[in-house]
């Protein structure tokens, strides 16, 4: 009895473990989160605060990085600013103070506005289709699947370097280069390896005993699927997704190398945001803050499907 006792016994970390423990977890985001505040804070810096040595902590705060990101700007002589009317918004304001004139909107929004078509696009093709394609997988007795599976992985090994000139050669023959569409198709030709691999560890937990009550019931193999897998498959789905859709959106090689006006992402937009005198650091630490917040209230969105997800069938009965 003492020997089967103490094989089940559980160990119990101590309150100056878990304290420790705790201590390190704090220290670890605080130092992640650094470079993140520090960006925040040279967006909104002056620029020659933003390249002031040493760097400035106190400052005062100003939006000029802001509206010089979704602005673009003319010099002017200040008899010309002198009879215009008064300015209307900060911007305005800020802009003339550097003898300026608001000519127009930049293209940070549009590019903002391609990112999210095709990082979400591509995200849900991929989980859509790797959920299929994992389930198939998991389900069924296909010939070679440990071959099939090790291909598929294989295509996330490589460097997108090394299939960056025969995609490029091959969409400028398709008429899909520089379109939101041969984007989309790309990553998610690129994401779906991973979404399958992903997927089919979520699909084996889920016991087979559960699809064949329910067929015996009535249901179809389709019907199923989609009402019994499914809903106990969400907390991997939304895992999955959450890893997609990083990729996707902050992908930037091929990003660079495949779109140049109309379908551009931001990632090879923002390094590109030039002002008087070189690089507007403020602008691009501005371009840089709002680029997060997608991912950031995604993820937050799903943190409870993402932790279920990642703990999935690491404790079994």
């Amino acid at each position: 009895m003492s020997a089967a006792n103490s094989a089940h016994s559980v160990v119990v970390p101590s309150l100056s473990s878990k304290r420790i423990a705790g201590t390190i977890v704090v220290l670890y985001a605080l130092i992640t989160l650094i470079p993140l505040v520090w960006i925040f804070l040279t967006s909104i810096k002056s620029p020659p605060d933003s390249i002031s040595y040493p760097p400035k902590i106190v400052f005062t705060p100003s939006l000029e990085g802001y509206c010089n990101l979704f602005t673009t700007r003319t010099r002017q002589t200040p008899d010309y600013i002198a009879s215009l009317p008064a300015p209307v918004g900060a911007c305005d304001e800020v802009t003339r103070k550097r003898n300026m004139v608001i000519a127009g909107p930049s293209n940070f929004l549009p590019r903002f506005v391609n990112s999210l078509v095709i990082a979400f696009g591509s995200t849900f093709l991929a989980v859509f289709l790797g959920t299929l394609a994992a389930y198939g997988f998991s389900r069924f007795k296909i010939p070679l699947a440990d071959d099939l599976l090790f291909f598929i992985l294989s295509t996330r090994m490589m460097p997108p370097i090394a299939v960056a000139i025969p995609i490029y050669l091959m969409y400028r023959e398709l008429g899909l280069s520089d379109t939101a569409l041969g984007m989309i198709l790309l990553y998610t030709a690129v994401n779906v390896s991973l979404a399958v691999w992903l997927l089919k560890g979520f699909i084996d937990e889920i016991p087979r005993e559960y699809e064949e009550a329910a067929m015996i019931d009535g249901y179809t193999r389709l019907q199923a699927f989609r009402k019994v897998v499914l809903p106990q498959a969400t907390t991997g789905i939304a895992a999955t997704a959450i890893f997609c859709l990083i990729f996707a959106w902050n992908e930037y090689a091929f990003a660079a190398l495949l779109t140049s006006g109309e379908a551009q992402t931001a990632p090879p937009f923002i390094p590109t945001i030039i002002g008087e005198g070189g690089q507007d650091w403020p602008a691009v630490a501005a371009g840089t803050t709002i680029f997060l917040i997608p991912i950031l209230v995604f993820t937050i969105l799903l943190r409870r499907q993402l932790l279920r997800g990642i703990t999935f069938g690491a404790v079994r009965k």
